[in-house]
């Protein structure tokens, strides 16, 4: 990019941003054009691309008459759910990609930040920020848990703790290692998608860590799928993550949990109903973790103070 010299004077040559922010939404339009125009007056002036899950709200035409050259909209016919941001991370030309939700943004000089940390740690592949919660801007009880992680330290110093799970709009990734192990999964749909992609970084030899110093802010959309509907894809992601990656008998006790609990709780029913539908396409994608990786799993799920979205 090129500036414009003053008279007699020198072109100034402001570097490309190093960083993409990828949005994945559907049918939120105005909190978006917000969002966007926050990241794109960001002083890292990064470009933003927003994949359009089949909005019916012209979405996709909002951010189109933004006239804003950094800003791309990918539309899509029909709902992918996260595996959608897949797109925008392959759409990107920079070697780093944070993501952002249509009611989440960056504070400024996060991804500045971030970018940093990732020059210096050439195996990094995934930066998990810190995450502050509505107008008060509450921290997110994951900062706290990631902060805490009983995750041993590995075998290359980290800028800070590891992790095998994240929020996706608290994220930075290394996009060489998000390309290389698929992005987010098609089989999970949305809700809970961040904890495979993790497990798939983790096994593809890329370190994983929380930075502090990378702050995101989430202002939850009053748009957003009730309770039930959450909690049941949140209990259908974790049974079916267990048959993607974790060991065959830990995957049987997490489907007879479920269908123990089913006859008498309405979102353990439709959780199970849900992953029985997934479980073919599941079981063809199957890859238990390395011995590792799955004993740091296997640390996660005995450290109750972590949840993993």
């Amino acid at each position: 990019m090129t500036g414009t010299p003053s008279a007699g004077g020198p072109v100034h040559r402001v570097p490309p941003p190093a960083v993409t922010v990828v949005i994945a939404t559907r049918d939120r339009r105005d909190e978006l054009l917000r969002t966007v125009r926050r990241l794109r007056e960001l002083p890292e002036r990064p470009e933003v691309i927003v994949v359009d899950n089949g909005s019916s709200d012209g979405t996709a035409g909002a951010v189109a008459a933004l006239g804003d050259p950094g800003t791309t909209v990918l539309g899509l016919g029909r709902n992918l759910g996260a595996p959608a941001r897949n797109l925008g991370v392959a759409a990107a030309r920079t070697p780093y990609v944070a993501f952002s939700d249509d009611d989440s943004w960056w504070e400024p000089g996060s991804l500045a930040r971030a970018c940093a940390v990732f020059d210096r740690n050439p195996r990094l592949g995934l930066i998990a920020g810190r995450t502050f919660v509505g107008a008060t801007r509450a921290p997110d009880p994951i900062n706290a848990a990631m902060a805490e992680t009983p995750l041993p330290a590995g075998p290359r110093p980290l800028p800070g703790p590891p992790v095998l799970g994240f929020l996706a709009c608290a994220a930075v990734v290394r996009r060489e290692a998000f390309l290389q192990v698929g992005g987010f999964n098609s089989v999970l749909f949305f809700v809970g998608e961040e904890r495979l992609l993790a497990y798939d970084l983790a096994a593809a030899g890329w370190d994983r860590c929380h930075v502090p110093d990378v702050v995101a802010v989430h202002e939850p959309s009053p748009r957003r799928h009730g309770d039930g509907a959450r909690r049941a894809a949140e209990l259908r992601n974790t049974l079916l993550t267990a048959v993607l990656r974790r060991p065959a008998a830990l995957a049987a006790r997490e489907t007879a949990r479920l269908a123990v609990r089913a006859p008498a709780d309405g979102a353990a029913r439709r959780a199970l109903v849900g992953a029985l539908r997934r479980l073919p396409a599941a079981l063809a994608a199957r890859r238990p973790l390395p011995a590792p990786v799955e004993h740091a799993a296997g640390l996660i799920d005995r450290h109750v103070p972590e949840p993993v979205p």
